[in-house]
């Protein structure tokens, strides 16, 4: 049971967990989950923590596929600049490994936005919190639970 299961599980929304065996040397964590649940890598979601230039940490959820546009990221929390956070400020902001990284259950709740591709899908994936789960719900229910926003992140 990790953080994430637990903010799904107590707010009652429709959710499933998938369970796949994570290859060490593997370092795309995204898309070794995209292959190894069978999914187009359209529906799976890699949660990104970005420093923004006043300090801030916001969250990004984009598809394993794309690439994050940092301008775009930085636009939608009214930054000047961003770029992805150093490994450190990740694990203490979210309590979760690299990999793993869900963006439910964080321990320090980051503002969230999530690509508007997500919005185009009945369910999407996104990490449950450690690697080698991932977790099915609707993209409405991911941007309650993280009163986030909808915008365009990727190029």
């Amino acid at each position: 049971m990790t953080p994430a299961i637990i903010q799904a599980r107590k707010a009652k929304i429709v959710y499933s967990i998938h369970e796949y065996q994570h290859s060490p040397s593997c370092s795309s964590y995204g898309s070794e989950a995209a292959e190894k649940l069978g999914l187009p890598e359209d529906r799976v979601f890699k949660t990104l923590v970005v420093r923004l230039d006043d300090d801030r940490l916001v969250v990004a959820v984009v598809p394993v596929k794309s690439l994050l546009n940092m301008k775009l990221i930085a636009r939608a929390a009214k930054a000047k600049k961003a770029a992805m956070a150093d490994k450190d400020a990740v694990v203490k902001a979210t309590g979760y490994v690299l990999g793993g990284v869900s963006p439910l259950g964080q321990k320090r709740k980051l503002l969230t936005f999530i690509d508007s591709s997500a919005a185009g899908f009945p369910t999407i994936y996104v990490s449950a919190g450690r690697r080698g789960l991932d977790m099915e719900l609707r993209s409405e229910d991911l941007v309650d639970l993280t009163d986030g926003c909808y915008t365009d992140l990727c190029r």
